[in-house]
């Protein structure tokens, strides 16, 4: 269900069930979960086979689900997105296609969100009784805003790119999202994981300017080299 390809300083992530428009069940989150945390790459760029990019959880798998194992189900998928949003490498989602329910979620976790033109975006769980349990319910509104966070989920509409990119669902839209992993990809290695630590920092002021100064002379004594070369 979930392949992996390594090309240099990006690591593909494909999740492969087009005929279940890249559904997920226990044991592909499993899989996805160890194809993040096993990666050396640098810049990691999840994407889903076929027309869709993912629809999320398999309702046929949490049908059959009791309450303490639909409740265990959920956690699993927020490890999943805990492990992306925690990776040292810049994990970017490449989305074309449908992001439904714990598809956005997971995309949600990711460092960059680029989107084709043709991509589109939904919460739908409150249409049939349910909601988006990967974590969605803490990134959404720290993305995007609680009002339109609860807008967005509570009546289960689709977005399509350019509101997406409006609402700050999307970093970008591109029509070929590989476009964005490449640029991540040619910067230095060190940095992009400095910067990474650093933004999602939720620490105090204080306790994050010490850390920036810090990391900052870490990597002017990594590359003071380098950088002499920048003044000619």
């Amino acid at each position: 269900m979930i392949d992996v390809d390594s090309e240099g300083p990006i690591r593909t992530v494909t999740i492969e069930r087009p005929e279940r428009r890249n559904a997920l069940t226990e044991g592909g989150l499993e899989a996805l979960r160890r194809a993040v945390t096993d990666a050396d790459e640098p810049v990691i760029a999840l994407r889903g086979a076929g027309p869709a990019f993912c629809a999320g959880a398999d309702l046929s798998v949490v049908a059959e689900l009791d309450r303490d194992d639909a409740e265990a189900f959920a956690r699993l998928g927020q490890r999943v997105a805990g492990a992306i949003e925690d990776s040292d490498a810049i994990v970017v989602a490449e989305i074309d296609g449908p992001a439904r329910g714990g598809g956005l979620e997971l995309a949600l976790a990711c460092d960059v969100r680029v989107g084709t033109p043709d991509s589109t975006y939904g919460e739908p769980g409150a249409t049939f009784g349910l909601f988006g349990a990967w974590g969605g319910t803490v990134r959404l509104p720290r993305i995007v805003g609680e009002g339109d966070a609860l807008e967005f989920a509570c009546t289960g509409r689709v977005a399509g790119a350019e509101e997406a990119l409006r609402m700050g669902l999307l970093s970008r839209v591109e029509a070929e999202p590989r476009t964005v992993a490449e640029e991540l990809a040619a910067n230095e290695t060190d940095a992009l994981a400095v910067l990474k630590r650093r933004i999602r920092d939720d620490a105090d002021r204080n306790t994050q300017e010490r850390r920036e100064a810090e990391a900052f002379a870490e990597l002017v004594d990594t590359h003071a080299g380098s950088l002499e070369g920048l003044l000619e």
